[in-house]
């Protein structure tokens, strides 16, 4: 009865009545797989303690005054990852369609520009700000997309497209207020 009642909860979140547990179980690793790859060069890059031959290029950068406090990335990007992987997962779980398969190959490109941008990090504005904008391009044509196949999934993604756009404000200031002073080495 709990197996079912768990089950049931999964189904209903991830959209996967009808699908096996195999299917559901591969969208899932493929999901979650790229998403945490994904986390994982963010903190590779991050200007943080660990990382000490990026935090001080980081703390060099001058920054605009509407920049959140950098302990705020650190509680914003989970549950837009979280997002990302169960909006992905219910595109996956839809049943086989040209738009589906549209939708996917965005999600992907999206996981893939994420993962750009997280590992050019702050010594490379420039190439941020670029793989910022086409995050954010994309980011859109796959919630677009995304409702099209599962509107609850487009509309888990919306939070993700709206901070991609604020980071590319934030990333344009960056490199404009920056750019003077080169990161590049």
């Amino acid at each position: 009865m709990l197996a079912q009642a768990a089950r049931d909860a999964v189904d209903d979140i991830a959209d996967s009545r009808g699908r096996s547990t195999r299917h559901l179980l591969l969208g899932l690793g493929l999901t979650a797989g790229a998403v945490l790859a994904s986390a994982l060069i963010a903190r590779a890059n991050s200007p943080i303690p660990e990382n000490p031959k990026i935090k001080p290029d980081d703390d060099r950068l001058e920054r605009p005054g509407f920049s959140p406090p950098k302990v705020a990335f650190g509680m914003i990007w989970p549950p837009l990852f979280l997002a990302l992987t169960l909006s992905g997962l219910r595109v996956w779980n839809a049943p086989s369609s040209p738009a589906r398969t549209q939708a996917l190959t965005l999600w992907g490109v999206v996981q893939a520009l994420n993962a750009v941008w997280m590992a050019l990090g702050p010594r490379r504005l420039g190439g941020q700000l670029t793989a910022a904008v086409v995050s954010l391009g994309t980011s859109a044509a796959y919630a677009w997309r995304a409702r099209q196949v599962d509107a609850p999934a487009a509309g888990m993604v919306t939070p993700y497209v709206g901070w991609i756009g604020f980071a590319n404000v934030l990333t344009g200031e960056l490199w404009r207020r920056n750019h003077a002073n080169p990161t590049l080495h």
